[in-house]
C-alpha cells in the first residue's frame, strides 16, 4: 500500500519522468531553427534541472522500496503505471490530457524560476 506523502513523490517522479522524455523527444527538432543554441541551452538546462530532482525523488521511492515497473497505454486517453512496493504490486491510472497539462505546467515553471 502506498500512503499519501509516498504516493505524491511518486506522482511528481512520474512528472517529472515525462518531462524528461518530452524535452528528450523535441531537442533533436532544435536543431532545425534559425537560433537553434539559444533554444538548445534553455532546454539543457532545463534537462539538468529536472534529471536532478528526478533522481532526488528516485532516490526517496528506493528508500521507500516503491519502484516504477512499466507504463502500459491503455487508448488515447489512459495509461496505466505499474508500480511495485514491498508489500504489493499497485497500477495507477492516468489520464494523459492530465497529465500532459501538468508536465507543461512544471516546464513552464521551471522556465519562469
Amino acid at each position: 500500500m502506498i500512503n499519501g506523502e509516498a504516493r505524491s513523490v511518486l506522482h511528481e517522479f512520474i512528472k517529472l519522468d515525462m518531462a524528461i522524455r518530452s524535452l528528450q523527444q523535441d531537442y533533436s527538432s532544435l536543431e532545425k531553427l534559425k537560433m537553434s543554441k539559444i533554444y538548445i541551452n534553455i532546454v539543457e538546462g532545463l534537462l539538468k534541472s529536472i534529471r536532478k530532482d528526478f533522481h532526488d525523488k528516485r532516490r526517496v521511492l528506493i528508500k521507500k522500496n516503491i519502484a516504477v515497473v512499466k507504463w502500459v497505454k491503455i487508448d488515447e486517453y489512459f495509461s496505466d503505471v505499474v508500480i511495485k512496493t514491498a508489500g504489493e504490486d499497485a497500477v495507477l491510472r492516468y489520464a494523459n490530457q492530465a497529465l500532459k497539462t501538468q508536465v507543461e505546467e512544471l516546464i513552464n515553471s521551471r522556465l519562469n524560476k
